[in-house]
């Protein structure tokens, strides 16, 4: 039986930031993962080049049941020393808008970071190693896992979330969570795109695909985001539906403004002084692409010159473009979903050292917890901050 410090179990991001900070405290870590590469959720994010922080991230970034629980970690590990990380290695990187930070390159230059970090601190890494069973001993645990038996002192469950099952994901650590006593809290997807069934909206969309709309303003439950909407086959996608997403529920109304920087009654009106003979869809077609314009015409309005409105029916315009109202049918799930929402209820966690208030000696970090940041690099950040709160206790 092999005997260490610390087992790790999960090599995402969390789990490497934790391995590499408490190696670099002296201790014995050993870090497991059931797949045959580390990171990979690492190396397909932003698109392959790695959104790893934001340079404005702040509390009120992150969702959870307990508002205040990522304060603490997030207080002692911030975006500017992962910046820092990132600089020593030499990593090239840019802010894309919004504050957030992404690779020039790819992200395999972060990965590698990591990995290199670990290497130079003596962590052992083992992948392809799946656990199977977890005892408590009276002092640390002992873990039968198809590379043999192992005990440590410190046990970390770093195995994420449910989202992307392809790359690995499972609800291994919800079943820990469990087996030691700890309460979850209802998971679902989340940053996800909407799908949509009702046939009118379906065909616009499927119409419509591919395009997207720069500058919109989508809300629901008392949430806005101002970002990009992007029309996909199967319904609407883009950074401020997935933001939006995280809020929604089945049979909420989502509201989508998608013209928030135009005074549309007025620039409406002023068309028709100006324009009187310019159809609606020539018009619109200044505001959207030709066939978007003359899609959106043909489904909600009439098309004739302007002159031919009166002022109600292009009141009726505009607050139709300005308060798109739909009914998404659902999500497309885990499959394409960035984070999962709910998880370890936190309330049984320390917010100091990630460690469970119902079994000594066993922490949990990363997307595990009930903490779920926005789209833009702040998940990452979750990652790094929860994994180096774990490492300084471990």
């Amino acid at each position: 039986m092999q005997v260490t410090d610390v087992v790790i179990i999960g090599a995402g991001a969390a789990g490497l930031m934790c391995a590499l900070t408490a190696a670099g405290r002296g201790r014995r870590v050993l870090l497991l993962d059931h797949a045959n590469k580390a990171g990979k959720k690492i190396l397909m994010s932003g698109g392959g080049r790695c959104n790893f922080t934001n340079l404005y991230c702040e509390p009120d970034n992150f969702l959870s049941a307990n508002p205040h629980f990522c304060k603490s970690a997030l207080a002692r590990y911030t975006q500017w020393d992962f910046i820092g990380l990132v600089g020593k290695h030499g990593v090239a990187y840019h802010e894309k808008k919004l504050g957030q930070l992404f690779c020039d390159h790819k992200a395999s230059d972060i990965l590698g970071m990591l990995l290199d970090e670990c290497a130079q601190a003596g962590v052992e890494l083992r992948l392809e190693t799946s656990v199977s069973e977890i005892a408590k001993l009276e002092a640390g645990y002992q873990l039968q896992t198809s590379a043999g038996l192992l005990s440590c002192t410190s046990l970390v469950i770093a195995s994420g979330g449910l989202s992307i099952p392809t790359l690995g994901a499972s609800g291994f650590g919800y079943q820990v969570a469990r087996q030691f006593g700890h309460t979850l809290l209802p998971t679902r997807a989340g940053l996800v795109p909407f799908t949509l069934t009702d046939p009118q909206l379906k065909a616009l969309c499927t119409e419509l695909s591919g395009t997207s709309v720069e500058d919109c303003l989508v809300s629901c439950n008392g949430q806005s985001f101002r970002e990009n909407i992007l029309f996909t086959h199967r319904g609407l996608s883009g950074p401020a539906i997935l933001q939006i997403s995280s809020f929604w529920q089945p049979g909420d109304t989502v509201h989508i403004d998608l013209l928030p920087h135009i005074d549309l009654p007025e620039w409406l009106a002023e068309q028709q002084r100006e324009r009187p003979n310019s159809e609606l869809k020539t018009l619109l077609a200044e505001l959207f692409t030709k066939k978007m314009a003359g899609l959106l015409v043909d489904s909600w309005f009439v098309n004739k010159p302007l002159k031919q409105y009166s002022p109600g029916e292009l009141k009726a315009v505009a607050e139709q473009l300005a308060d798109w109202q739909l009914v998404p049918a659902g999500t497309e799930g885990y499959r394409t979903a960035e984070v999962t929402l709910g998880g370890v209820d936190t309330r049984e966690v320390s917010s100091k050292t990630m460690e469970s208030l119902k079994s000594p000696g066993l922490y949990f970090i990363g997307e595990v917890l009930d903490v779920s940041g926005h789209l833009g690099g702040f998940n990452f950040q979750w990652a790094w901050a929860s994994g180096y709160a774990a490492a300084q206790y471990v």
